[in-house]
Order: structure tokens, then C-alpha cells, then sequence
């Protein structure tokens, strides 16, 4: 088990990229080797334009069950340094998924705690079985989710964000749709994977560049005022999109009523 790859990636033909947390006797608990690979796959996929989907998920019961207690246990004897470095190397991650060009979604099957809720609250899309549970969980160790707090605050809003960070209640999958950090609730297992590959089809009619700009878009527009300059850099990114090989083909593909070339 202990030579085992903390998490597995595999890409199909059709270009899904399936990531999966891969430390299911500790319930996929974050530390700092799986952290590591998860990058390096991150980059992987990144430099792979092959890719149009990527999928996150945890092996076993669990999707994770956050930061890794024994982690936590060597940090101290840790410097500040020490500890400032960590807090990066989960920046880090959460900063690369965030702006991954791929639609990302995750596939909660289990238990989310702490650091694995910021993994859901980073990626694009997220489905959860109906028997997920979620918990921030750091307050009850003295720490704070630091690093997740910026996706799960945009992902959630900040009026919840403060009631389960300062609580550390469980909730479940229910809430978490209904706060906006899960997009769809399903039954079982084998409906998560029907919702994930339904989504995909969907995914796959859209423009590979598009999709990277659309994504982009939301966090360059999130929470400003719409102003004069606003309206006019929304204009200008307008206007690239149409003038694109990818505005054209599909505006021609349209009007010669045909698949545009990346729906092939």
C-alpha cells in the first residue's frame, strides 16, 4: 500500500481526464506527497491540449477527509517558514485547479472535510451522492481554513462561509446544493458517473478556447460595479471571440448547418 501512487490519472480517447485521489485506507487524506502529485498532474493536464474534461474524485468511501492528522503531527517542530511553505503547496493546488482552461468537475462519493471541501469549491462543477457529508473542520484543531477560504467564499458567499467555518458543523449533501457548493445532489455512485458523463456530452458542443474564456470571464467580471470600463472590456472580449478561428468556424458551421470541428 505504501508504494502505492497517492493519486492516478487516466485520460481517455475521447480526451475526459479522470483524476482520482488515490489513499482510500486514509480516506484520501491531504498531504504533502498527494498535494505534490496533484500538481504535477495538474501541469500535466495543463500542457495537454488533448484534454477538454477533467474529472476529480476519491478512491474508496470518501472523497477526502482533508489534511492528514500525521501531517499535522510533524508540523510541530515546523519554523514559521515551515508552515508558510505548506500553506503555498496548498495555494498552490487550489490556484492551479481554479484556473485550469478544462472544465473541471468534481465527483463528491463520500466524506469532504476541510481542505477537500476547498478542492469541490475550486472546480467548475461538482455532483455529490446523497449521503455526502461536509465539515469544516479546522477550528476544532485551532487552525483556520486559510487557503480554501477564497474559493469556498466565492462558491458559497460569505454569510454561510462564516457560519460553517466558525462552527465546524457537519452538513450534508442538501445543504451544500442549496448554498451552491454542490450543482447537483444524485442517488448512488453509478448515477454520479451518469450525471458526469451527461455533462461531458455537453461540454464537448462547446469550443475548447471559448470554454477557457468563458470561465475567465465570470472571475474578471465577479463583483465589479459595471461600469463605463467594464463595458467596454467585456466589448473588446466580444469582439476577439468573433474574430477567433473558433468565432468563425462556428458561426460558418452554424450557417452550413454542421457540426463545428471541435463536436467531431
Amino acid at each position: 500500500m505504501a508504494d502505492q501512487d497517492p493519486v492516478t490519472l487516466d485520460v481517455t480517447d475521447s480526451g475526459v481526464a479522470l483524476l482520482r485521489l488515490n489513499r482510500p485506507e486514509k480516506h484520501n487524506a491531504l498531504n504533502q506527497d498527494l498535494i505534490r502529485a496533484l500538481i504535477d498532474h495538474l501541469e500535466e493536464i495543463r500542457a495537454t491540449p488533448s484534454v477538454r474534461v477533467v474529472m476529480l474524485e476519491g478512491a474508496g468511501k470518501s472523497f477526502s477527509a482533508g489534511v492528514d492528522l500525521e501531517w499535522l503531527r510533524f508540523a510541530e517542530d515546523y519554523t514559521h517558514s515551515d508552515n508558510v511553505e505548506d500553506g503555498r503547496l496548498i495555494a498552490d493546488l487550489l490556484h492551479r485547479l481554479h484556473n485550469l482552461e478544462q472544465p473541471t468537475i468534481a465527483l463528491v462519493n463520500g466524506a469532504a472535510i476541510g481542505g477537500a471541501v476547498g478542492l469541490i469549491a475550486a472546480c467548475d462543477i461538482a455532483i455529490a451522492v446523497k449521503w455526502a457529508e461536509f465539515r469544516f473542520a479546522e477550528v476544532r484543531l485551532g487552525i483556520t481554513p486559510a487557503t480554501i477560504a477564497p474559493y469556498v467564499t466565492k462558491a458559497i458567499g460569505p454569510r454561510w462561509a462564516r457560519m460553517l467555518f466558525a462552527t465546524g458543523k457537519t452538513f450534508d449533501a442538501q445543504l451544500a446544493h442549496a448554498i451552491g457548493l454542490v450543482h447537483y445532489v444524485v442517488e448512488d455512485a453509478v448515477s454520479l458517473h451518469q450525471e458526469a458523463d451527461e455533462l461531458v456530452d455537453v461540454i464537448f458542443h462547446g469550443a475548447p478556447g471559448a470554454i477557457a474564456a468563458a470561465k475567465k470571464l465570470v472571475d474578471d467580471v465577479m463583483w465589479r460595479e459595471i461600469s463605463a470600463g467594464l463595458r467596454h472590456m467585456t466589448a473588446e472580449r466580444l469582439a476577439d471571440a468573433r474574430a477567433s478561428d473558433e468565432g468563425r468556424e462556428g458561426v460558418v458551421a452554424f450557417l452550413e448547418k454542421r457540426k463545428p470541428s471541435w463536436a467531431q
